[in-house]
Protein backbone atom coordinates (compact mmCIF):
# COMPACT_ATOMS: atom_id res chain seq x y z
CA UNK A 1 0.00 0.00 0.00
CA UNK A 2 1.59 3.34 -0.61
CA UNK A 3 0.62 6.51 0.74
CA UNK A 4 0.35 10.03 -0.29
CA UNK A 5 0.60 11.51 2.98
CA UNK A 6 0.36 15.00 1.32
CA UNK A 7 -2.75 14.10 -0.57
CA UNK A 8 -4.42 12.88 2.53
CA UNK A 9 -3.58 16.58 4.70
CA UNK A 10 -4.77 18.44 2.07
CA UNK A 11 -7.93 16.41 1.88
CA UNK A 12 -8.58 17.54 5.52
CA UNK A 13 -7.86 20.86 5.22
CA UNK A 14 -10.58 20.81 2.42
CA UNK A 15 -13.05 19.08 3.89
CA UNK A 16 -12.64 21.02 7.33
CA UNK A 17 -12.28 24.38 5.61
CA UNK A 18 -8.95 27.07 7.24
CA UNK A 19 -7.76 24.58 9.88
CA UNK A 20 -6.99 26.57 12.88
CA UNK A 21 -3.99 27.54 14.08
CA UNK A 22 -4.26 26.01 17.86
CA UNK A 23 -0.12 26.11 17.50
CA UNK A 24 -0.44 21.78 17.80
CA UNK A 25 1.12 19.28 15.48
CA UNK A 26 -1.30 17.27 13.80
CA UNK A 27 -1.12 14.58 11.45
CA UNK A 28 -4.05 12.27 9.63
CA UNK A 29 -5.07 8.26 9.26
CA UNK A 30 -3.64 6.68 6.47
CA UNK A 31 -5.30 3.69 7.17
CA UNK A 32 -7.00 1.82 10.06
CA UNK A 33 -6.09 -2.58 10.38
CA UNK A 34 -7.64 -4.76 13.07
CA UNK A 35 -5.92 -8.06 13.44
CA UNK A 36 -9.21 -11.10 14.74
CA UNK A 37 -6.83 -13.59 15.69
CA UNK A 38 -3.16 -13.95 16.75
CA UNK A 39 -1.07 -14.72 13.55
CA UNK A 40 -3.57 -13.92 11.42
CA UNK A 41 -3.64 -11.48 8.51
CA UNK A 42 -4.84 -8.44 9.54
CA UNK A 43 -7.67 -6.90 8.16
CA UNK A 44 -7.80 -2.97 6.77
CA UNK A 45 -11.13 -1.27 7.69
CA UNK A 46 -12.72 1.91 7.14
CA UNK A 47 -13.41 2.39 10.22
CA UNK A 48 -13.09 0.83 14.09
CA UNK A 49 -14.75 1.84 17.41
CA UNK A 50 -12.31 2.21 19.78
CA UNK A 51 -13.58 0.97 23.49
CA UNK A 52 -11.75 2.90 26.32
CA UNK A 53 -9.88 0.61 28.58
CA UNK A 54 -10.38 -2.27 26.44
CA UNK A 55 -9.42 -1.53 22.43
CA UNK A 56 -10.57 -1.69 19.47
CA UNK A 57 -13.59 -3.86 18.58
CA UNK A 58 -12.87 -7.16 16.45
CA UNK A 59 -9.07 -6.70 17.68
CA UNK A 60 -7.52 -9.93 19.19
CA UNK A 61 -6.17 -7.63 21.73
CA UNK A 62 -9.34 -6.25 22.51
CA UNK A 63 -10.70 -10.13 22.95
CA UNK A 64 -7.61 -10.98 24.99
CA UNK A 65 -6.52 -13.29 21.98
CA UNK A 66 -2.76 -11.95 20.86
CA UNK A 67 0.11 -13.22 21.69
CA UNK A 68 1.06 -11.00 24.19
CA UNK A 69 -2.57 -11.13 25.68
CA UNK A 70 -2.68 -9.35 28.74
CA UNK A 71 -5.48 -7.10 30.00
CA UNK A 72 -2.66 -4.01 29.39
CA UNK A 73 -3.31 -0.23 28.71
CA UNK A 74 -0.20 -0.90 25.97
CA UNK A 75 -1.98 -3.48 24.17
CA UNK A 76 -4.98 -1.16 23.32
CA UNK A 77 -4.01 0.41 20.26
CA UNK A 78 -0.89 0.48 18.04
CA UNK A 79 0.01 3.46 15.86
CA UNK A 80 3.05 3.86 12.81
CA UNK A 81 3.93 6.01 10.77
CA UNK A 82 3.62 5.69 7.11
CA UNK A 83 7.08 7.56 6.82
CA UNK A 84 8.71 5.02 8.85
CA UNK A 85 7.64 2.22 6.16
CA UNK A 86 8.92 4.81 3.34
CA UNK A 87 12.40 5.37 5.19
CA UNK A 88 12.96 1.39 6.03
CA UNK A 89 12.83 1.34 2.36
CA UNK A 90 14.56 4.29 1.51
CA UNK A 91 17.62 3.18 3.90
CA UNK A 92 17.09 -0.31 4.17
CA UNK A 93 15.43 -1.24 0.94
CA UNK A 94 12.92 -3.16 2.91
CA UNK A 95 9.11 -3.00 1.15
CA UNK A 96 6.45 -2.81 3.94
CA UNK A 97 3.30 -2.82 4.17
CA UNK A 98 0.99 -1.57 6.92
CA UNK A 99 -0.88 -4.46 7.48
CA UNK A 100 2.50 -7.22 7.43
CA UNK A 101 3.43 -4.39 10.71
CA UNK A 102 0.78 -5.48 12.66
CA UNK A 103 0.22 -2.15 14.07
CA UNK A 104 -3.53 -0.62 14.19
CA UNK A 105 -3.10 2.85 12.40
CA UNK A 106 -1.14 4.31 9.92
CA UNK A 107 -0.55 7.42 10.21
CA UNK A 108 0.88 10.82 7.97
CA UNK A 109 2.37 13.16 9.41
CA UNK A 110 2.59 13.31 12.99
CA UNK A 111 5.54 11.94 14.85
CA UNK A 112 4.61 9.31 17.13
CA UNK A 113 7.62 9.10 18.97
CA UNK A 114 6.92 12.83 20.68
CA UNK A 115 3.68 11.88 21.80
CA UNK A 116 5.33 9.42 24.27
CA UNK A 117 3.00 10.59 27.53
CA UNK A 118 1.02 12.85 26.00
CA UNK A 119 -2.74 12.74 25.46
CA UNK A 120 -3.50 13.16 21.87
CA UNK A 121 -7.26 12.65 19.61
CA UNK A 122 -8.41 10.69 16.91
CA UNK A 123 -11.64 12.21 15.87
CA UNK A 124 -13.47 12.13 18.54
CA UNK A 125 -11.42 9.29 20.37
CA UNK A 126 -9.02 10.18 23.10
CA UNK A 127 -5.67 8.27 23.54
CA UNK A 128 -2.86 8.63 25.41
CA UNK A 129 0.66 7.92 24.46
CA UNK A 130 2.31 4.92 26.67
CA UNK A 131 5.85 3.57 24.71
CA UNK A 132 7.39 3.19 21.69
CA UNK A 133 5.94 0.21 19.90
CA UNK A 134 9.41 -1.35 18.66
CA UNK A 135 9.60 -4.18 16.15
CA UNK A 136 10.77 -7.53 17.72
CA UNK A 137 11.65 -11.19 16.89
CA UNK A 138 7.92 -12.15 16.68
CA UNK A 139 7.09 -9.82 14.18
CA UNK A 140 10.82 -10.42 12.39
CA UNK A 141 8.99 -14.13 11.99
CA UNK A 142 5.52 -13.79 11.15
CA UNK A 143 6.41 -11.20 8.16
CA UNK A 144 10.38 -12.98 7.00
CA UNK A 145 11.52 -9.63 7.21
CA UNK A 146 14.80 -8.41 8.45
CA UNK A 147 12.58 -5.43 10.27
CA UNK A 148 14.42 -5.13 14.04
CA UNK A 149 17.13 -2.68 12.17
CA UNK A 150 15.09 -1.07 9.56
CA UNK A 151 12.68 -0.04 12.55
CA UNK A 152 14.27 0.50 15.43
CA UNK A 153 12.66 3.79 16.84
CA UNK A 154 10.67 4.38 14.70
CA UNK A 155 8.25 1.35 14.89
CA UNK A 156 5.55 2.81 16.04
CA UNK A 157 3.40 4.06 19.27
CA UNK A 158 2.05 1.88 21.92
CA UNK A 159 -1.28 4.11 23.69
CA UNK A 160 -4.57 3.71 25.81
CA UNK A 161 -7.77 4.16 24.89
CA UNK A 162 -9.15 6.93 27.49
CA UNK A 163 -12.33 7.56 25.38
CA UNK A 164 -14.60 5.18 23.77
CA UNK A 165 -15.46 6.50 20.03
CA UNK A 166 -15.17 5.79 16.09
CA UNK A 167 -12.07 6.55 14.12
CA UNK A 168 -12.39 6.57 10.25
CA UNK A 169 -9.64 6.81 7.98
CA UNK A 170 -8.81 9.93 7.04
CA UNK A 171 -9.32 11.68 10.51
CA UNK A 172 -7.09 14.09 12.00
CA UNK A 173 -4.82 13.46 14.70
CA UNK A 174 -3.79 16.10 17.21
CA UNK A 175 -1.87 16.72 20.24
CA UNK A 176 -4.40 17.27 23.66
CA UNK A 177 -4.01 21.06 23.82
Amino acid sequence: MRTNCAELKNAVLENEGVLKNTGARWGVVAALMIGPERKKSMISVPEVRAIAGAGLEGDRYCRERGTFSKKLPSNQITLIEAEALEAAERDYGLELTAEELRRNVLTCGMALNDLVGREFQIGEVRLRGLELCEPCTHLQQLTGKAVLKALLHRGGLRAEILGSGVIKVGEKIMEAI
